[in-house]
């Protein structure tokens, strides 16, 4: 339901606090400026002949009122503060028990592959009462995914992971479409959000099934590919060794830490000789202009899928 006629609906309770937020704001804003507006009409009335003053005694000065009508407003706008920062941490910080979606964005159109091998274009297909996540990346311009009955709105943004998650709690199909101008057909660069029942999503995936998984996708194009030759148990090229990659801390050449995460992991591959292991030589080929995103984000979930493996400290 929406909280407001011609109001988008209310597809999530996410949804439903960013609408009680924005009407309790509003509010606020119409309390504290009525207020003036109402006296600056009633005095420029009562006044619009004007008047000598009468200067012979000082003016009333009521502290109490004056500290009150900061004190007050002041504490209100905390509130929010408080409310608002609350919704942004909770947004960005996704539960680890997430179903995660990978999705590229590209002129004009969104593509989006789930754990299991399954690939849609321009429509999604998720359950209600479990969290989504969405790993997005561009494959060329800067879009932008906005799905209006989730409240949600996020860049999509060439050589950089972004993320958004939510938790649905209403079945329908709802609009989602590209908010950042990205060329010629960008009106055109929408589609849809199918949310599913927990047994209906579990026949869809069976109807949409593929042969193999997204991480067995990437073990394939890993082989294919070549990466096999130097990162692969009998390789004779010293290279990182990538079971149990994910998720640990790798240093540098330089003298730096980072943890493997799926950003490093997808520089790594697209550029190599940023971030060179330490202890390794810098011999890796860039795959920039070679693969896809598409085909990168099979490749990270078959790393990732090589983290439950025991990993050595360097």
């Amino acid at each position: 339901m929406s909280a407001l006629p011609f109001w988008p609906h209310e597809a999530s309770a996410y949804s439903a606090e960013i609408d009680h937020l924005a009407l309790a704001f509003t509010v606020l804003i119409v309390l504290l400026s009525a207020p003036v507006f109402v006296l600056m009409i009633i005095f420029a009335v009562k006044y619009r002949r004007g008047r000598t003053a009468d200067r012979r005694h000082p003016v009333n000065s009521r502290i109490g009122f004056e500290i009150s009508w900061a004190v007050i407003p002041f504490a209100a706008m905390l509130v929010f503060y408080v409310w608002s920062t609350r919704l942004y941490f909770q947004q960005h910080h996704p539960p680890g028990n997430a179903l995660e979606i990978q999705v590229v964005a590209k002129q004009w159109m969104w593509k989006f592959q789930h754990p299991g091998g399954q690939r849609e274009i321009n429509e999604l297909h998720v359950p209600i009462g479990r969290p989504i996540l969405l790993t997005l990346a561009s494959q060329d311009v800067i879009h932008d995914l906005y799905v209006p009955a989730l409240r949600l709105k996020q860049d999509v943004v060439p050589g950089r992971y972004t993320s958004l998650w939510f938790d649905a709690d209403t079945v329908g199909v709802y609009r989602l479409q590209c908010s950042q101008f990205c060329g010629a057909d960008h009106a055109v660069m929408g589609g849809y959000v199918h949310l599913l029942s927990p047994s209906d999503y579990a026949r869809w995936l069976e109807q949409a099934g593929t042969d193999m998984s997204l991480a067995s996708q990437g073990a394939a194009l890993f082989r294919t590919r070549g990466c096999s030759g130097c990162h692969g148990a009998a390789a004779t090229v010293k290279a990182p060794k990538l079971e149990g990659l994910f998720g640990h801390e790798v240093p540098l050449s330089d003298g730096s830490v980072v943890t493997a995460d799926a950003q490093y992991i997808r520089d790594s591959i697209l550029m190599p000789h940023a971030q060179v292991a330490a202890g390794y030589p810098d011999i890796m080929p860039t795959f920039q202009n070679v693969l896809a995103e598409d085909d990168v984000l099979k490749l990270v979930a078959y790393i990732k899928s090589l983290a439950a493996e025991p990993r050595s400290k360097p």
